[in-house]
């Protein structure tokens, strides 16, 4: 314990690059821990996303939201195990570079093979397994925000399973498991495109399909009328339990403790955020004449979405731009989509998808190292193919459970029509929209 203890404080204190070889158990242990530690804090952001979504809806769905939320997770950790990892990593493939599966359920390695042996004594079998898992839930999570306040619970759990179960390893397949989009040379370092568009184009699919909420748009359907969320406190706690998270989900896709890399990747996470927050302030407050909270939290996401392709290769004060434009084209965007009549309560298309096609992108234009065709090659396979996937999953659904809750109880609030509970038991007061 001593000798561990003491190379462990040489690592910190001498800047030494915590890649373990074969044999080098203590670096490996201090890798595997920081990997384990990345996992707790994606974990977290489940929680952010819970809250985030809860304050930016009405009061009546509430309960919804948050069964949404928890049951999101044990359907993107369980669907994982079983399928997910071994198609996003199936080590061949069938289809050259573009399926593969290397079978049902997660092994377990004899021996070292697992361990120190795994991945070049960077981290264990399982480690890669978890953190990965985390990532899978969190691309589900993103629909839920979108589809809020009128689908019916069991049809969005039936597209979750599905979607998490296939869609997304497949299309991860191409680029993180070495797939076609990889030997081409498209970069995406934690998820810009892989987690969050991938999850965003479903949820825009998800979104149009079922239709705007009663009373969004009118009765002529020409006027945008706000429907404000019921607890602007919930969504703030949200946005920074992301923020929060974010550390793990960049910090962590170093895939070691190498503290420079991890360091530089902090830097970025952070500064994108900060700029994403003055982007949307600025053009929100100037366009409303009012500082407006939904849109500076959904600035601080557009730069952490945006940054995450390329947290690791972009350069910190690039990030800052990066970040300040994303911070512009959230609100853009959310103003774009209430134009198309696309009913996004809490932002979730504008923030994910637009701001993850803009931070794939942004790795061509501020990375010397990567083209931006190939980026822009990478952008457009994952929109068709998720765009594909997600209309016919969600047409299928409606088709054989139907995919809306009846008037009658989107009025009355889902909590009470789906769950017969209240999350503000005795309190709250229900009108007609």
């Amino acid at each position: 314990m001593n000798h561990f203890k003491l190379i462990f404080i040489m690592t910190i204190l001498m800047g030494g690059v915590a890649i373990a070889g074969p044999g080098d158990t203590a670096l490996f242990t201090i890798n595997n821990i920081w990997m384990l530690v990345s996992t707790i804090l994606v974990f977290i952001m489940h929680l952010g996303f819970a809250t985030l979504e809860s304050g930016l809806t009405r009061a009546k769905n509430t309960v919804n939201i948050l069964f949404k939320n928890v049951s999101i997770i044990a359907i993107g950790l369980l669907t994982y195990a079983l399928c997910g990892f071994n198609l996003m990593y199936p080590g061949e493939f069938s289809l050259t570079g573009v399926f593969g599966f290397a079978g049902w359920g997660i092994t377990v390695p004899q021996g070292t093979a697992g361990l120190i042996e795994y991945a070049d004594g960077a981290y264990t079998y399982f480690a890669d397994f978890i953190f990965q898992a985390m990532f899978a839930a969190t691309a589900a999570t993103i629909v839920s925000g979108a589809v809020a306040e009128r689908i019916k619970l069991s049809s969005f759990l039936i597209f979750s399973t599905l979607y998490v179960a296939f869609v997304y390893p497949i299309a991860g397949s191409w680029k993180w498991g070495a797939g076609w989009l990889d030997q081409m040379g498209f970069y995406d370092f934690a998820g810009s495109t892989l987690v969050h568009s991938v999850g965003g184009w479903a949820a825009l699919v998800g979104a149009a399909v079922l239709g705007p909420r009663i009373g969004k748009y009118g009765r002529n359907g020409i006027k945008t009328i706000p429907i404000m969320g019921h607890s602007m406190p919930l969504a703030t706690i949200g946005v920074f339990l992301l923020w929060f998270g974010w550390y793990g989900f960049n910090g962590g896709s170093v895939l070691s403790a190498d503290p420079g890399p991890v360091s530089f990747v902090f830097v970025t996470t952070t500064l994108a955020s900060a700029a994403g927050v003055m982007g949307a302030m600025t053009l929100s407050w100037s366009l409303t004449k009012k500082p407006d909270l939904s849109m500076v939290l959904n600035g601080s996401l557009a730069g952490l979405v945006s940054i995450t392709a390329g947290a690791d290769i972009i350069n910190p004060m690039s990030a800052v731009i990066i970040g300040f434009i994303a911070g512009l084209l959230v609100v853009a965007s959310v103003l774009f989509f209430d134009r198309l009549k696309i009913d996004d309560p809490v932002g979730a298309i504008s923030v994910h998808l637009t701001c993850g096609v803009w931070g794939t992108l942004a790795v061509g234009i501020f990375s010397p190292h990567h083209q931006l065709v190939t980026q822009l090659i990478g952008v457009g396979a994952y929109g068709v193919f998720c765009l594909v996937a997600a209309l016919g999953l969600f047409y299928g659904i409606k088709l054989v459970f139907g995919l809306r809750v009846s008037e009658e109880e989107e009025i009355g609030g889902l909590d009470l029509g789906e769950h017969e509970m209240e999350a503000y038991a005795g309190f709250q007061i229900f009108t007609v929209e």
